[in-house]
């Protein structure tokens, strides 16, 4: 309850962008693979950013 107004971080923002382009990557590897191949391109670019905000 206390962290109900609590803002998140750049890390945690990143972190859930990431999560949600797996799992769409995820979802697209049946149906199209280049689209897929590019939505775990972008979560790479993400898991960049993260890698680089932590250090």
């Amino acid at each position: 309850m206390f962290g109900l107004f609590k803002k998140k971080s750049e890390v945690e923002k990143l972190e859930a962008k990431y999560k949600k382009l797996m799992e769409e990557g995820y979802k697209l590897q049946s149906v199209n693979r280049s689209q897929s191949d590019a939505k775990y391109a972008e979560a790479d670019a993400v898991l960049k950013q993260i890698d680089a905000l932590k250090k």
